[in-house]
């Protein structure tokens, strides 16, 4: 703190300073009169003695002598040891405004500067420093009330976390996600040491029912995995079986059913389910290649086939022309031996492809049929004994519908209606059935 200079044709007083008490000279009894001040500022002064003072609310006391130099000296030196109390006092309000000390250490340091203040041997405004620490003890208090408010909404909403975090475990701990289950129940571990501890009960249940959660969800996870463990080896020894006999079947030639048993095969797989991982993939791609081996083999052997039935689909359209060159029929005999040569060709053939056989197989049919309708339409017509039934059946009929028609006349002439109309619909119908008769009697003739 700078002070005010004094008078410099003063002479230099002899004296101890505060700091030097082996220097320190006795208080000079009181004089009638107070000895002359000879330097002083607003907050202190110097006498002809050397003795310093420094003036408070209180009222004036002394601080040291200064028995060496300039009394403006010693009000600078002073000065200086002020400023040093000054000094504590900027860093107890920087560091509690910008919370880098706690309340409770910043009240500390209040009251060891109160301490210093009450025999301060310091010239300065005294008084303001001591104004100052008691705003810096109302800040205290307000931070501490802060504080706690702080610690205890800290407390509620860590409270409400924790019986949140209780409560996700205990879900988890009844569900099947084993692997996402586990990833979650770590996460609410670390949340929970996160977290600021209640009080002692409160913290100590809440604790149970997470750490009961996990333990019993650890406990269901590695029963799990174990169950697993034994379903894949299971599916190990299965696999390995249904293994062996595809790459036995691998070179099979009995396609159809080969590949009726490689479906089967598959189906077999996909239910026995996944293998332990280290040997799945292996065991896999085993099957795949004996599959593979088989149906390639089938393939390339479909591919020439496919070209053997397409040749013989053009051999055999080639003889559909000379089959559908007989039609119409007119000598059924002739007809029939070069169907016979044609139908032996054909044999000879083989397959053709399965989307074209129902096709060519009905044209040489057609063929067929229409030389067999000729010749049963000529041994119809050659046949005595057919025309002498055909010729019976006429026979018979006229003379049922000679009697009818005798019937119709008797229930005309009685007016008996209903036999009237029972004895007209016989008529007619075996009227009908003479017309047929006649004409496949005709047939007979021709």
């Amino acid at each position: 703190m700078t002070q005010n200079p004094g008078s410099p044709e003063q002479e230099p007083l002899q004296a101890a300073t505060a700091d030097d008490p082996t220097d320190a000279q006795p208080a000079p009894e009181p004089a009638e009169s107070a000895p002359e001040t000879v330097a002083s500022n607003e907050w202190g002064r110097v006498d002809a003695t050397g003795e310093v003072f420094v003036r408070t609310s209180e009222g004036e006391r002394s601080v040291g002598s200064w028995q060496v130099g300039q009394p403006e000296q010693a009000l600078a030196f002073f000065g200086r040891k002020f400023d040093d109390l000054a000094v504590q006092v900027d860093l107890l309000e920087q560091r509690l405004s910008s919370g880098a000390a706690p309340p409770d250490e910043t009240a500390a340091g209040v009251a060891k500067l109160r301490e210093a203040l009450t025999d301060a041997k310091a010239v300065g405004d005294l008084d303001a420093l001591s104004r100052r620490l008691d705003a810096v003890e109302a800040h205290v208090s307000e931070r501490r009330a802060e504080r706690k408010a702080a610690r205890a909404k800290a407390q509620e909403e860590a409270q409400a976390r924790k019986e949140a975090i209780a409560a996700a475990a205990e879900e988890i701990a009844e569900g099947n996600d084993w692997r996402a289950g586990a990833d979650r129940l770590r996460a609410l571990l670390d949340e929970w040491k996160s977290l600021a501890r209640l009080n002692r009960a409160t913290d100590d249940a809440l604790w149970r029912r997470f750490s009961t959660a996990r333990t019993h969800y650890t406990r269901r996870r590695k029963a799990h995995f174990a169950e697993q463990a034994e379903r894949r080896d299971a599916a190990r020894v299965i696999k390995e079986r249904i293994l062996a006999e595809a790459e036995e079947l691998a070179t099979s030639t009995d396609w159809g059913p080969t590949s009726r048993r490689y479906r089967d095969l598959m189906a077999q797989w996909k239910e026995a389910g996944p293998a332990p991982r280290n040997v799945e993939d292996t065991l896999w791609k085993r099957f795949r290649a004996a599959q593979d081996t088989f149906f390639d083999a089938r393939s390339a052997e479909q591919a020439q086939r496919n070209d053997e039935e397409n040749a013989n689909l053009q051999a055999k359209e080639a003889l559909l022309t000379e089959a559908e060159a007989l039609l119409p029929v007119q000598d059924w005999k002739a007809a029939r031996a070069e169907l016979r040569s044609i139908q032996e060709r054909w044999e000879e053939i083989g397959y053709v492809p399965r989307d074209a056989r129902r096709s060519v197989e009905g044209r040489l049919r057609r063929v067929e049929d229409a030389i067999r309708d000729a010749e049963q339409a000529d041994w119809k017509r050659s046949n005595p004994e057919a025309y002498a039934r055909a010729q019976d059946t006429v026979d018979q009929l006229q003379s049922l519908i000679a009697d009818l028609e005798q019937k119709v006349e008797k229930a005309r002439a009685s007016g008996n209606e209903r036999k009237l109309r029972e004895a007209e619909e016989a008529l007619e119908a075996r009227k009908a059935w003479l017309d047929q008769a006649i004409q496949a009697r005709d047939e007979f003739a021709r």
